[in-house]
C-alpha cells in the first residue's frame, strides 16, 4: 500500500481522507473494520439473503451449467442454495453466498457507460459475500465502506461494471441508498491488453524510473 500511495502522489493526485492522513471515518484499512463487515454480515444472514456454501471455485466451474459471467466469475449453479447451516457437514469449510433474486433486473444510469440493465440469475449468480476464512468479498467490503463513510460517487474500471450490479442488490437488501457510480475505460497497452499486475504490465513506478513526468504521461494518457 506504501508503494501505491507513493506513486499517486508522485503522479499529482490529493486526498483529504486515507490509510496515510487519517480522517473523521477512520480506520481506512479494510482490515482494521472487520466489526463493521461482520454487523452487516449479521443482518444479511439474519434477513435471509445468505445461505452456506461448501463449493470450491474449481467445483463451479466444472458444473455443466456454469457458463461465465461478463466478468469471467463462473455463474454459480445453485448447489448449495437450499441447504441450511445445520446440513453442512462437520468440518467443511463454508463460504456464505448472497441469494440473487432471480430473473430481477438491475438497472442504472452510469455516469461513464450510460444505461445498464442486468438480469439477476442469468449474467451474475450466487456470490460470495464472507470466504471460508472469514474474509469478507470485494462486493460486501465496498457496500460496508461507502455506506459508512457516506460516499455519493464511486467512480472505478469498466471492468468492475458487473460487481455494481451486484453491489446494488446488496444495497437493496440492506435499505440503503446507493452511490452514483462512473464506470471509465481501462488503460491498455499497444496491443489493447489492459495494464494489469497479472499481466506484469506496465507501472507508474517503471515510468517513473524511465524518466518520465507526470505531466508528460497525463498529456499521453488524455
Amino acid at each position: 500500500m506504501t508503494a501505491c500511495l507513493e506513486d499517486l502522489r508522485w503522479f499529482g493526485i490529493q486526498w483529504q481522507e486515507g490509510p496515510d492522513c487519517g480522517g473523521p471515518q477512520a480506520p481506512y484499512s479494510q482490515s482494521e473494520r472487520r466489526t463493521e463487515y461482520q454487523s452487516v454480515f449479521e443482518v444479511l444472514r439474519s434477513t435471509g439473503w445468505l445461505f452456506p456454501c461448501t463449493c470450491s471455485r474449481k467445483d463451479i466451474q466444472s458444473a455443466v451449467a456454469a457458463p461465465h459471467a461478463a466478468d469471467d466469475e463462473p455463474i454459480y449453479p445453485g448447489t448449495c442454495r437450499h441447504r441450511s447451516a445445520a446440513e453442512i457437514p462437520s468440518g467443511r469449510p463454508v463460504s456464505w453466498r448472497f441469494r440473487v433474486p432471480e430473473g430481477q433486473i438491475v438497472s442504472w444510469t452510469d455516469g461513464g457507460q450510460g444505461p445498464q440493465s442486468w438480469v439477476a440469475g442469468r449474467d451474475f449468480g450466487d456470490f460470495v459475500v464472507l470466504r471460508p476464512d472469514g474474509v469478507p468479498s470485494y462486493q460486501l467490503a465496498c457496500v460496508t465502506d461507502d455506506h459508512a463513510m457516506g460516499i455519493t460517487e464511486v467512480v472505478r474500471g469498466a471492468d468492475l461494471i458487473v460487481s455494481t450490479a451486484r453491489q446494488l442488490l446488496l444495497y437493496q437488501a440492506l435499505g440503503w441508498s446507493p452511490p452514483d457510480f462512473f464506470h471509465c475505460p481501462l488503460l491498455t497497452d499497444e496491443q489493447v491488453v489492459r495494464l494489469a499486475k497479472r499481466h506484469a504490465a506496465l507501472s507508474l513506478r517503471a515510468l517513473r524510473d524511465q524518466g518520465r513526468s507526470p505531466a508528460e504521461l497525463r498529456e499521453s494518457w488524455k
